[in-house]
């Protein structure tokens, strides 16, 4: 969800303790045989399974290159540039595209890193957690405009880091923009310093004289706020308005005849049960149940009775709560009723005929039970809302699925309760099991506006589809046990000059700078659009600062701080050398899908065509003076037009009837939500080859060589019939329960086994949640649908990439 637009503070508003705005801101064997056939190993990021391949050889028409230009020869050509940074001129080479066919780095491609002094490299932010499209900010907007680049920012804030807490009766910040102090405020002297954002010159408390680090005074230089751009401060009483809200968790699960079919029930509660300790949160912690059929059933866990008793209110059409005191419980307390209630819950519904999805009277149950305190909703539904408020028809038509009116939601139930929600610190969470249409575009709304996440199994089945429950299973057991935030609000600040005028993920806009984040967890991300309103002339450099405040599981109210500092160029050259193509493409990506709802998923798709041509445009007119035909561009940029293409082939953005509404719609949730990383390799997979790896460039971590197998190009070209290959292909689900598939690789006593188990393993760890790793042959039955995963073929698009070079070519004659 994008922006939410501005609306009057709600229930609870933290909007001035956090601080409010100021002017200029707006706001994968074993032994391996040659074969007759291919092994492919395929492992999923973020246990986002399901990945197939097929070989298909394809030939490419490459021109013959043409002599490259030399050093001197590019620096004339860029301008001159005397005293440029070496990185930077190789960030500017021109690279004709339609000449040079291997554009890959070896590795995954890092962040660019800003030119600034070493000792501002040493304390900048990490780009993991906070990173600009451009990391050389253009010193007008007109500059900006010239450059034909988007600029804004992506963050992570509540990714799981080590990071300074720190305690103080002080938390300094200025006076004027209420920016929290930082690395890169200039100390005047010891009783002075000046806020990077607005420039007002701040005196230092007499507290920040002492340095709890050194335990000296007079230093305020060294205190730990001022040595690292990502700190955490335990909050003081001036940041609440009410005591910190204890763990709270209520389970709504479906139980009608669809829920029992698919069969989720008794793995949820299994899991729920080996989970019970794990559940972030102390002695306050407080649990509590909702089942729902054509009826909403709650649960008495009240310490002291024998055993669990149901509530059953019929009447969904004027909801209340039977029970106000015994219906949330304190886990500690009542464990023991819980587990009887997890050990006996899916027995009392497994003969149950019941067809009927009462979804919407549940969620008004669900919000009234929950509103005394606030905390998290974890929604599992699998059909079709059928009864009662919010309830649904289908609009699945296999000829409109890329309609723009069936990408929006049919109701503004799930929106308008979701905003209640927020308003009471109620974060809700959706897990969609379900094999048929179960109009997400409109059940997301309950997600999106209350910080929600959003995991969707198409055709979940616990015995017709292992992999899908496997997945399930992994997905719902970091759910359960991952750090969570309650009660939070984050406010991006920015160097005044610069503002913010659009929001991208899930929340709820409280001002104009300022998001409401009932819950706030560490795999979700945002991103915002900037413009640049007045000439940053006058400065340097350009800082961004996101804090984030909020009410840890334990009960503390703490306020995370991410800033970071880029340097302010006047040059397009410099601008072009700072690009970040990733987040470029991810910011993009962000945009073109409000555009296909708000307009039509054509002009979305044309508008991604046409950042590539404005972009090679403005290089070659401006920048580049080499006499090349072809297609130029800055090597920075090198992989844009085939992240772009890639995007185009995403089951958020192609176009055809193919793609189910569902799965659409779901994937364009999860390019609003996802970290960086994560959606890069759903764009643009990472796929290796395993069974010729070297120990050339291998790390040794500990007593463990791993080896560093180059990446390839996602063509068949690159793929052969003796080989065996590894993708790494991101959020992934499938939807085809007839295949069974291998998802484990011998341990055999092989240095080649021994190589690719340490490489699997090193790629697992890299990451938050467990991959699942699926095997295949090459004369697996369901290989024909790995197509879509070879982006520079001609899978699921009308273009490879090199037509889809040769058409750029076209549109810029």
């Amino acid at each position: 969800s994008s922006s939410t637009g501005s609306a009057s503070p709600v229930p609870n508003s933290y909007d001035n303790l956090e601080g409010g705005s100021y002017p200029g801101t707006t706001h994968i064997p074993f032994h391996l045989k040659r074969h007759k056939y291919v092994l492919f190993l395929f492992t999923t990021l973020y246990n986002k399974t399901s990945i197939r391949f097929l070989v298909q050889p394809k030939t490419f028409d490459v021109s013959p290159l043409q002599p490259f230009p030399n050093m001197s020869q590019l620096s004339a050509a860029l301008g001159g540039l005397s005293g440029v940074p070496e990185l930077e001129v190789a960030a500017l080479r021109p690279v004709n595209l339609l000449q040079e066919r291997d554009l890959l780095p070896h590795r995954p491609l890092e962040a660019p890193e800003p030119n600034l002094s070493p000792d501002l490299k040493k304390v900048n932010c990490c780009p993991q957690s906070f990173r600009c499209t451009l990391t050389s900010i253009p010193q007008t907007q007109a500059l900006l405009t010239k450059a034909r680049l988007p600029l804004g920012l992506l963050l992570h804030p509540f990714r799981d880091l080590q990071l300074p807490v720190i305690t103080s009766n002080t938390i300094v910040r200025c006076r004027s923009c209420r920016t929290y102090i930082n690395p890169f405020v200039t100390f005047l002297d010891q009783r002075r310093w000046k806020c990077n954002l607005c420039y007002r010159v701040n005196d230092v408390p007499d507290e920040f004289m002492y340095n709890p680090v050194t335990r000296s005074y007079g230093e305020p230089h060294k205190r730990p706020e001022v040595q690292n751009a990502t700190v955490e401060f335990i909050a003081s009483s001036d940041y609440m308005l009410r005591p910190p809200q204890p763990a709270a968790y209520l389970f709504v699960l479906d139980v009608s005849h669809n829920a029992v079919e698919a069969g989720y029930l008794k793995y949820f509660c299994e899991s729920l049960m080996d989970n019970l300790d794990k559940l972030p949160g102390d002695t306050r912690t407080r649990v509590g149940f909702l089942t729902f059929d054509n009826t909403i059933h709650f649960y008495n866990l009240q310490e002291g009775l024998s055993q669990p008793q149901m509530l059953v209110v019929s009447d969904i059409d004027d909801i209340f709560i039977p029970s106000h005191d015994s219906l949330m419980v304190n886990l500690k307390e009542s464990k023991e009723l819980v587990k009887d209630l997890l050990t006996s819950l899916p027995g009392m519904f497994s003969e149950s005929k019941e067809t009927h999805s009462a979804l919407g009277p549940a969620l008004q149950a669900a919000f009234k039970l929950m509103t005394p305190t606030g905390g998290r909703v974890t929604v599992f539904q699998t059909q079709l809302p059928t009864i009662g408020a919010g309830s649904l028809q289908s609009r699945e038509d296999p000829n409109q699925r890329s309609s723009t009116k069936h990408l929006g939601p049919a109701t503004d139930f799930y929106k308008k309760l979701a905003l209640d929600c927020s308003g009471q610190q109620i974060g809700v969470d959706l897990f969609l099991l379900s094999s048929q249409y179960t109009d997400l575009a409109s059940l997301s709304c309950i997600s999106k506006y209350s910080a929600g996440s959003i995991f969707y199994y198409p055709s979940f089945h616990c015995t017709q589809n292992p992999t899908q429950l496997e997945k399930f299973q992994k997905d719902l057991e970091r759910y359960l046990t991952r750090k969570i935030g309650f009660e939070a609000v984050m406010r991006i600040r920015c160097t005044k000059g610069l503002s913010i005028h659009t929001f991208h993920g899930n929340f709820f806009v409280r001002s104009t700078d300022l998001l409401s984040l009932a819950n706030v967890n560490p795999d979700s991300a945002f991103a915002v659009q900037m413009s640049i309103d007045d000439s940053l002339a006058d400065s340097s450099l350009a800082c961004f600062q996101a804090a984030l405040l909020y009410t840890s599981s334990k009960g503390k109210r703490r306020i995370r701080v991410h800033t970071l500092c880029l340097p302010v160029v006047n040059q397009l050259s410099d601008v072009y050398a700072g690009a970040d193509v990733q987040a470029i493409t991810c910011l993009l990506a962000d945009m073109a899908i409000d555009r296909s709802i708000t307009s039509s998923l054509s002009d979305a798709r044309d508008a991604l065509t046409n950042a590539v041509v404005d972009l090679m445009s403005a290089y070659k007119n401006n920048v580049c003076n080499l006499q090349q035909s072809g297609l130029v561009v800055a090597a920075s940029m090198r992989l844009f037009p085939v992240y772009i293409l890639s995007l185009l082939k995403q089951k958020a953005l192609r176009t055809g009837t193919s793609t189910r509404l569902d799965e659409r719609v779901f994937a364009m949730c999860e390019f609003k939500t996802q970290p960086l990383q994560q959606l890069m390799r759903m764009v643009h997979p990472d796929l290796y080859r395993l069974d010729d790896m070297s120990d050339q460039g291998a790390l040794h971590l500990n007593d463990t060589v791993v080896p560093q197998p180059h990446l390839l190009h996602l063509s068949a070209d690159r793929v052969t019939r003796d080989g065996a290959f590894l993708l790494d292909c991101g959020n992934v689900s499938s939807r085809h329960s007839s295949v069974r598939r291998s998802t484990h690789i011998p341990e055999l006593e092989t240095l080649l086994s021994e190589r690719v188990r340490a490489f699997l393993d090193w790629l697992q760890d890299k990451r938050a949640f467990s991959s699942t790793l699926t095997v295949m042959k090459d004369n697996s039955s369901a290989k024909a649908s790995f197509f879509q995963y070879l982006v520079e073929d001609r899978s699921e698009g009308p273009f490879s990439y090199n037509e889809f070079l040769q058409h750029i070519q076209q549109q810029m004659s």
